[in-house]
């Protein structure tokens, strides 16, 4: 086995790889809350506009097509889910793919809405679910990237273009780092504390056409409470879509947002957002392969995230030890990391097998991730 025979001479700059909240941008300081609109209401036409530019500036670097609509709504990517959930899903088969512990989340509240046509489609830790088991007439909902598990769909291909059903799509931990095929998505939904290091609190909920006439045609049989709400007398209530939120947003949040938006910009968009996450995962993807005791917990590179890199032990003496044993090495190289102030919150989603999970998203820097591998190596010859 490979251990790094001294403690490394150097540090990441920034220690953050944690996969939710997620590292600030490079350079960010408190000083973009100078101009925050603090101590105002948010109906105020300043604050109007501030929100308005949120949701402007993210059609912006997402290339969101005009057709669609975005709307800054309560709860974090949690919050925009369930909202799609509630006011979609009844009538018509529903599909659930669950490869990671979000997607299973979003198969039992659909469950707890007692729907009469319910398939979940699971698929283990490491993989993800038969894609070309779902079927055009029934609605859809799945996880773009499996945070958890570091497991995402290739592409939207799999998606029918001429399909009679929705999609909804979970793509917090895709969105700014991956691309979506917009044209395959009828409700998506993401939050600004991941791939842009946002705050917390806020998500985003972004309707195609389809899914504003669904709104405009069905009424769930369940009520509906007020967070939940996007229709008004039968019609879309467009408000929510040009900043007027349901209910008080955090304009100190509204700001670090737009902050973030300005940063991907001065960057080129989208297309250096990518570029910036796929570098980060070669930066581990190479350690991995030089390294005997960590591998991928996704084995196949086509399904595998560029963002959330969750890692096992493979080191035969301790990947054969029980789960508990496992994760009490984790834990010990993790503390060791962490009071060298090396990095914070890298272990495995809680459901998921013991092992690491670094983020890789454009916030962070590949020079950061190439120290970070050096003192993986050495602080687990000390725990091992």
């Amino acid at each position: 086995m490979t251990i790094a025979p001294s403690q490394p001479g150097t540090k990441p700059g920034r220690p953050f790889f944690s996969s939710g909240p997620c590292p600030k941008r490079p350079g960010w300081t408190p000083e973009i809350f100078r101009t925050a609109l603090l101590g105002r209401s948010h109906r105020s036409p300043a604050g109007q506009a501030k929100l308005e530019q949120a949701i402007e500036t993210t059609r912006d670097v997402l290339g969101v097509p005009a057709s669609h609509r975005i709307a800054i709504v309560p709860a974090s990517d949690t919050g925009a889910v369930e909202m799609a959930l509630w006011s979609l899903l009844g009538p018509r088969g529903v599909d659930i793919l669950a490869w990671d512990a979000f997607g299973e989340t979003w198969a039992q509240d659909a469950d707890a809405l007692k729907l009469g046509d319910l398939r979940i489609l699971r698929a283990p830790p490491g993989a993800i679910a038969d894609l070309a088991a779902t079927r055009p007439d029934r609605d859809i909902v799945f996880t773009w990237n499996g945070t958890s598990t570091g497991a995402r769909v290739p592409d939207a291909d799999w998606i029918a273009a001429d399909r009679q059903g929705l999609t909804i799509c979970d793509a917090t931990s895709a969105v700014f780092a991956q691309k979506l095929d917009w044209a395959k998505l009828d409700a998506v939904t993401f939050s600004w504390q991941k791939c842009l290091g946002g705050e917390a609190g806020h998500g985003m909920l972004v309707l195609g056409p389809r899914a504003v006439e669904r709104l405009e045609s069905y009424r769930p049989p369940w009520p509906l409470p007020k967070i939940f709400r996007l229709t008004e007398n039968g019609k879309l209530d467009e408000a929510l879509f040009k900043g007027w939120t349901i209910n008080t947003p955090s304009m100190l949040c509204v700001e670090d947002y737009l902050d973030a938006l300005a940063w991907a910009q001065s960057l080129g968009g989208l297309d250096a957002l990518i570029a910036r996450a796929n570098a980060n995962a070669r930066t581990i993807g190479a350690w991995v392969e030089t390294s005997d005791w960590i591998g991928f917990l996704v084995k196949d590179p086509a399904i595998r995230s560029n963002t959330s890199l969750c890692l096992t032990l493979t080191e035969p003496e301790v990947a054969s030890l029980p789960a508990a044993e496992q994760k009490a090495v984790v834990d010990e190289l993790l503390a060791i990391l962490e009071e060298a102030e090396v990095a914070y919150d890298i272990g495995a989603y809680r459901l998921s097998p013991p092992g690491l999970r670094i983020w890789c998203g454009p916030t962070v820097e590949a020079r950061d991730l190439t120290k970070l591998t050096a003192w993986l190596d050495y602080a687990y010859g000390l725990a091992r």
